[in-house]
């Protein structure tokens, strides 16, 4: 870490070009409390970009274990290099925690702001098809968390079905990628979802007034969210608030999103905020007042608690970078106020595993196997386990669940912000139509005139 003038060094990496996708050097420093990431390609010029705002929570940061577990199949090659070579690569440092199944291609929705494309007129996979891509992480790995995407996945009349699919080949965690519309209408409909085995929904709910959605979903949409996320409850299913965090459109609401979600606690079991990236058709590069960061979410957040939420809540993830992610979990108090759980890391984040050849890996590393079991625990809606102590120690343990929250944030990179070393360590990934595994960033990325390296073409 070096400093010249203003500028303060902060390391080297590699990143793209957001008009070639070219592999190119990419540098980050700081320039008074702003962190950035620059690169230059020798045809299209040089791209500096935001990243991060606040230099101290940075250097803070960075300082976390950064743990690494090669997958336990690498199905392709390293020929190019990071990104252009996934499926999973041998140079790749994580695992699988959760896994998107785009099951369609469809959607009953027209948003400007989506990570697929979706549109109308689509097509679904095969169940032949999704059982293909089944075996392929069941060889890959074992029994990933999964989540059903697309496009809109309720589109499809045989949802259920594909729920049941997944149940019966032994996945034990399955959720739902969804903007409520049809979940909101068709009280049958979600509970043969529910009786399929489905366990939570990641509902798209980007703040708490109409304009919001007019703006990022092009119709007025919060009374929908309410009502699926109330057949939700009546369906015995968890729900997970998933704001698309954009400046100038909702990043004010960020305080009311999470009272939001108190008010509808326990079947809400926690908010996952997403800084808008910029994939897809982007002709004018965006500038950095169009990006919000992490820790702005997070100073947002302390803001908002007035006092009973603190910054030192909040921790990376331990599995993926720790610039990805952060996450903490809440209490909720006699008086209507939040407070922080105080989490314990494992034992394992303390020192990264040990790597070993594609094969022959712990399965699922310790960090993985960790925040796959955070995700049951929190955003299951609670149920009726058998008590173990007498029947107030139940009574005590279902309650508490029952006033737990937790609140998260992922920042998501596009061709801007792309960090290989990031990349390397991402956990979610998607199953590609030909199955090969990639990681979610890398199979959403797309140049400014929306050439996607990994996405089909259409789609």
């Amino acid at each position: 870490m070096t400093c010249s003038d203003s500028r303060l060094d902060l390391g080297r990496t590699e990143s793209v070009c957001p008009d070639c996708l070219a592999r190119l050097p990419a540098t980050r420093f700081a320039e008074g409390d702003t962190v950035f990431l620059e690169k230059t390609c020798p045809t299209h010029g040089t791209f500096t970009t935001v990243i991060w705002r606040g230099l101290d929570s940075y250097l803070r940061w960075g300082k976390a274990p950064r743990a690494q577990a090669v997958p336990p199949v690498c199905a392709t090659p390293v020929r190019q290099g990071c990104p252009h070579d996934c499926g999973l690569c041998p140079d790749h440092r994580q695992q699988s925690c959760c896994v998107l199944l785009e099951v369609t291609s469809r959607c009953n929705l027209a948003c400007p702001v989506c990570f697929a494309a979706a549109r109308r007129d689509g097509a679904d996979a095969g169940l032949d098809d999704i059982g293909r891509w089944l075996d392929t992480l069941a060889e890959a790995g074992g029994h990933v968390h999964i989540q059903l995407s697309g496009g809109e996945p309720t589109v499809r009349d045989d949802l259920p079905e594909v729920v049941a699919l997944i149940r019966r080949r032994g996945f034990d965690f399955v959720q739902l990628n969804t903007n409520g519309l049809r979940i909101a209408r068709e009280p049958a409909y979600l509970d043969a979802l529910a009786r399929a085995g489905l366990d939570c929904v990641f509902l798209q709910f980007d703040g708490v007034t109409d304009e919001v959605y007019r703006r990022l979903r092009g119709a007025a949409l919060l009374r929908v969210k309410r009502q699926a996320i109330a057949a939700c409850g009546e369906a015995g299913i968890g729900v997970v608030l998933v704001p698309t965090l954009v400046p100038g459109v909702n990043t004010r609401q960020i305080g009311a999103i999470v009272d939001f979600a108190v008010a509808e606690m326990p079947t809400v079991r926690a908010v996952h905020f997403q800084p808008v990236s910029y994939f897809g058709r982007t002709p004018v590069p965006p500038a950095d007042p169009a990006r919000i960061t992490l820790p702005e979410v997070m100073a947002a957040l302390v803001a908002h608690g007035g006092g009973t939420i603190r910054m030192a809540d909040f921790i990376p993830g331990s599995a993926e970078n720790p610039y990805c992610s952060f996450s903490a979990r809440f209490t909720l108090g006699a008086d209507g106020r939040l407070r922080a759980m105080r989490e314990e890391a494992s034992g394992c984040c303390a020192t990264p595993p040990r790597r070993t050849c594609c094969g022959t890996p712990e399965r699922p590393s310790p960090e993985v196997d960790r925040a796959r079991r955070y995700v049951a625990g929190q955003w299951k809606q609670p149920g009726a386990p058998a008590p173990v102590a007498g029947l107030e120690a139940f009574d005590a343990f279902l309650g508490g669940r029952q006033r737990t929250l937790g609140i998260s944030a992922m920042a998501f990179q596009d061709a801007w912000t792309l960090d290989v070393e990031r990349l390397r360590q991402c956990h979610i990934h998607v199953v590609a139509p030909d199955r090969r595994v990639i990681p979610f960033c890398a199979y959403n990325l797309t140049n400014r005139q929306g050439r996607s390296l990994y996405r089909p073409a259409g789609d």
